[in-house]
């Protein structure tokens, strides 16, 4: 998607005057908006086309982000696999430190980093470290999760320029309701699941974004959507 190759480009610019990660929330789902059959039960949903294309916006990206949830019920590697190209630097947000010592996110080229919250147990965060993790201790925000915001200033501190944010559902939730995020892509493939959906903002009309410069792509038999995120009050 030459489109969203062109947003990137920008990437830099943006890391530059803000010191921010460009944020892209991404996402895949059935044609009646679920992303699983329920929480903690991972489905694959996408095709091999739109996976490929997923695995080229990874190659793309600095940095990739999923929840723990994500890795508890899937496992995965988050490793560019399909096209050729740069592993991106994995993140796990992750409050509570409930990683597993033996996810294969561990066998990931390079070290996983764990943004966790500040109050975690020393003796499991130096585990952690030995299996070959990083983990970052963050502040919590007043529902006792790690503060979005303070994450995506400490991973801009980090170097990332760029961020690809895949899941799960309350992580994309968690990004869209505060506000967080450059761009939007979704792929929607042709099945019906009737489970989890990704998006259960509050209904307030501060709440939601606006999509604009909207581009489709058909890749096999999925429709992909990416479009540019604006906010009526774009607070870090």
């Amino acid at each position: 998607m030459e489109r969203v190759k062109d947003r990137l480009a920008n990437a830099a610019s943006f890391h530059r005057t803000t010191g921010l990660p460009y944020c892209t929330i991404t996402y895949a789902q059935s044609i009646d908006g679920s992303i699983a059959a329920g929480a903690g039960c991972a489905l694959a949903i996408s095709g091999m086309e739109s996976l490929k294309m997923t695995h080229s916006l990874r190659a793309n990206h600095d940095a990739i982000l999923v929840g723990i949830e994500t890795v508890l019920a899937d496992d995965p590697l988050l490793t560019v696999r399909l096209v050729s190209g740069e592993h991106p630097q994995p993140v796990v947000l992750d409050t509570n430190l409930r990683f597993p010592e033996d996810a294969r996110i561990l066998s990931n080229p390079k070290r996983p980093w764990l943004m966790t919250g500040n109050n975690i147990c020393q003796n499991r965060r130096a585990n952690l470290e030995q299996s070959g993790a990083r983990v970052y201790p963050l502040r919590k925000n007043d529902s006792g999760q790690v503060d979005l915001s303070h994450l995506l200033r400490t991973l801009g501190e980090l170097g990332i320029r760029s961020l690809m944010i895949e899941g799960g559902a309350r992580v994309i939730a968690g990004f869209l309701e505060h506000r967080l995020g450059n761009q939007l892509i979704v792929t929607t493939s042709p099945m019906l699941v009737g489970g989890l959906r990704p998006v259960g903002m509050k209904s307030s009309d501060s709440s939601y974004p606006l999509l604009s410069q909207t581009v489709y792509e058909q890749w096999g038999a999925d429709m992909v959507m990416a479009s540019d995120l604006e906010w009526a009050s774009y607070v870090q």
